[in-house]
């Protein structure tokens, strides 16, 4: 008895449909494996040893990146990422058959059951994670690269603290000092030109650390203020363990500020727009500058201490 549906059979002829499809015949494969006795056990408990053939599975084809829930997929078994599904015009990037709204529910359920270590385990990382909690992970991993903290340009250099060193020295020029005390000077003959990013960065190399001292001039409302900080090269929690001091003056007069510095996870940006530093209205600064307050002549003083 012929009673065979002719669209199913239209679709299967022209999408050329293997039954099963071959990504869920290696994940069948892949699930037996993990539950075969015989295979080799993980170094750490209950953690689930992934292939190389699993993660590909896991890797949407488009973007490259990781696969979360919704995974959709097309009638032949190919899958990609919700987030590039409206990019291919609901069109299967590799069998280019209309993708439907199909979901991998399958693939999801497996990937929730594995565990993987940080990707920053070679920085040193030993932490393992549920595969959908890995990527919150390692937006936050005490481990992962920093970014260049020079503040002058929307510079794309990551990497630890000697190598961001090295770059700031070789690549920006950026002054480096010695010493946990420093005589910073500011001069600029027209100080009423008052323009975001007229800024000077120098680092300093204490306590077997590396710190940056900003100090620009910008626009808070619509006051031209200058504003000097500090910035640890580290982490946060190793930030809160020093402290630090800038004084400014002249004619008798003079502004302290004592804080605690920020580390360069926090953005230059992120940073001055918290008013966390020394203020000094431009006005203020003339006066200490003296003279017929033409010209900005302006020096910050300070000091790095660490917490006993």
């Amino acid at each position: 008895m012929a009673s065979a549906n002719p669209l199913f059979e239209d679709t299967r002829s022209k999408a050329g449909v293997v039954d099963p499809p071959h990504q869920v015949e290696e994940l069948c494969d892949i699930v037996e494996g993990m539950n075969d006795p015989n295979s080799q056990p993980s170094m750490k408990p209950n953690i689930t040893v992934v292939s190389s053939n699993f993660r590909e599975l896991l890797e949407c084809p488009v973007c490259l990146n990781a696969m979360y829930p919704p995974i959709h997929q097309c009638c032949n078994g190919h899958t990609l990422c919700c987030t590039c599904k409206p990019k291919v015009h609901n069109r299967c990037p590799t069998c280019r058959y209309e993708l439907g709204n199909i979901r991998c529910l399958a693939l999801e359920k497996v990937a929730a059951s594995l565990q993987l270590a940080c990707k920053y385990q070679s920085s040193g990382c030993q932490a393992i994670y549920p595969y959908y909690s890995k990527l919150n992970h390692e937006s936050q991993c005490g481990y992962r690269p920093y970014n260049c903290p020079y503040a002058g340009s929307e510079c794309t250099i990551v990497g630890d603290i000697p190598h961001l060193v090295t770059h700031l020295r070789e690549d920006h020029k950026v002054d480096m000092h010695n010493g946990s005390s420093f005589n910073h000077r500011y001069v600029k003959s027209n100080p009423h030109e008052v323009e975001n990013a007229t800024w000077m960065l120098t680092v300093f190399s204490c306590f077997g650390q590396y710190f940056c001292l900003h100090f620009e001039a910008y626009q808070l409302a619509s006051a031209p203020v200058y504003i000097a900080f500090l910035r640890f090269m580290g982490d946060d929690v190793e930030a809160k363990t020093y402290n630090y001091s800038l004084e400014v003056g002249g004619n008798g007069r003079k502004m302290i500020w004592q804080g605690v510095p920020r580390s360069i996870r926090d953005s230059h940006k992120k940073v001055r727009d918290s008013f966390d530093g020394l203020i000094i209205h431009r006005s203020m600064a003339l006066f200490f500058s003296g003279g017929d307050r033409k010209e900005l002549k302006l020096r910050v003083t300070g000091r790095i201490w660490k917490d006993k």
